[in-house]
């Protein structure tokens, strides 16, 4: 097993056989393709090809995302989760605009300084701007290169996964063999299309692949044992009561979440951890008024399962002075977690 040979087989098995009608895939501009690597963290591409387009048509360069409310950021990501994501993407076009005068840095090492660019999202952005020889690392590039390498340390432990990054740039094509203008972006969209589309985490296909004479998992016949983590993230669940109050004029109260915790700087209905609490408060504050108990459902979030039990307060009208109540035109234009936009939708 050779690094060319990886490489070469990579390269050119993208070229006929990976994902090349992707929007993103065709343009070499920073801005969109640092938008697509963020929307596509831990977001299936069938989810980000619908946000794509819309977020590029309402801040089509990063001047425009920079100079944007952070509310009208987070309102056009509603529903793509993760929101930590644009709170960072509105702190990064900033940081582009004041410390590097609207232009992205060329380089994985400057990129990784910008909020919100990890490591492998830089380097994805200099493979695919600046055919800069740099890897990545997202999951499913790492399950494919320690299945290559048969590599069993516990990357749990951080000096195995800094091994890992040497190995997964050692691997990069060799700019003495290939022109690294072209080789590196399909190198680096070839091992991500192999990670998503035939090396897969349970019954991946090996005989279609493209490195399976080189694969040492393959040929021991245990490519599922790979990558190795010991460390498990554990699950919780937790249960909320949203006292969804409107008032007469079909006004909604909503007030702006922490910022920081679950649906931090998104706009919700006010949350109360028991019925009663919530309760309490609505008969303190609208005497008498009854209270709709619908179905609870499940929102599951990536380490916890949240329980969320809508509560509907009719009320006759919101006092004169508030200003936390909003009309449909303009709550279905701020940032709301996707499972309370759907009840306030249902709601009318």
């Amino acid at each position: 097993m050779t690094t060319s040979s990886i490489a070469a087989a990579v390269v050119q098995w993208q070229a006929t056989h990976g994902r090349n009608h992707l929007p993103w895939q065709q343009t070499r501009d920073p801005y969109r393709v640092w938008l697509s690597e963020i929307m596509l963290q831990q977001t299936q591409v069938a989810t980000v090809l619908g946000y794509y387009p819309r977020f590029l048509a309402q801040f089509p360069d990063v001047a425009s995302l920079a100079a944007a409310p952070e509310d009208a950021v987070l309102a056009l990501w509603s529903g793509l989760g993760y929101y930590s994501r644009a709170r960072n993407l509105h702190k990064c076009a900033q940081a582009v605009m004041q410390l590097h005068g609207g232009r992205f840095p060329e380089t994985a090492e400057q990129l990784a300084t910008l909020p919100g660019i990890g490591r492998s999202t830089a380097g994805a952005i200099a493979a695919f701007c600046f055919s800069e020889r740099v890897p990545i690392l997202d999951a499913n590039v790492r399950r494919v290169l320690t299945r290559v390498l048969a590599f069993d340390a516990d990357l749990a432990v951080a000096r195995n996964e800094r091994d890992l990054w040497d190995q997964a740039t050692a691997l990069c094509p060799d700019p003495r063999e290939l022109d690294l203008h072209d080789a590196m972006p399909r190198y680096t969209q070839g091992m991500m299309d192999l990670g998503a589309s035939l090396c897969l985490p349970r019954n991946p296909s090996c005989l279609l692949c493209p490195l399976h004479s080189q694969c040492r998992a393959a040929r021991a016949g245990n490519p599922e044992h790979y990558p190795v983590r010991t460390r498990k993230l554990k699950r919780s669940s937790q249960a909320w009561w949203l006292l969804i109050a409107q008032d007469s004029a079909g006004r909604i109260r909503l007030g702006k979440r922490p910022s920081t915790g679950i649906w931090a700087g998104l706009y919700s209905p006010p949350v109360f951890e028991d019925a009663a609490a919530l309760e309490a408060v609505v008969q303190a504050r609208w005497p008498g008024v009854p209270l709709e108990h619908h179905d609870a459902f499940l929102h599951v979030l990536t380490h916890r399962d949240l329980h969320l039990h809508p509560v509907i307060a009719r009320v006759e009208a919101a006092e004169p002075s508030a200003d936390d109540w909003y009309t449909r035109a303009q709550w279905t234009e701020m940032g709301l977690p996707a499972p309370v936009r759907k009840l306030l939708e249902r709601e009318g």
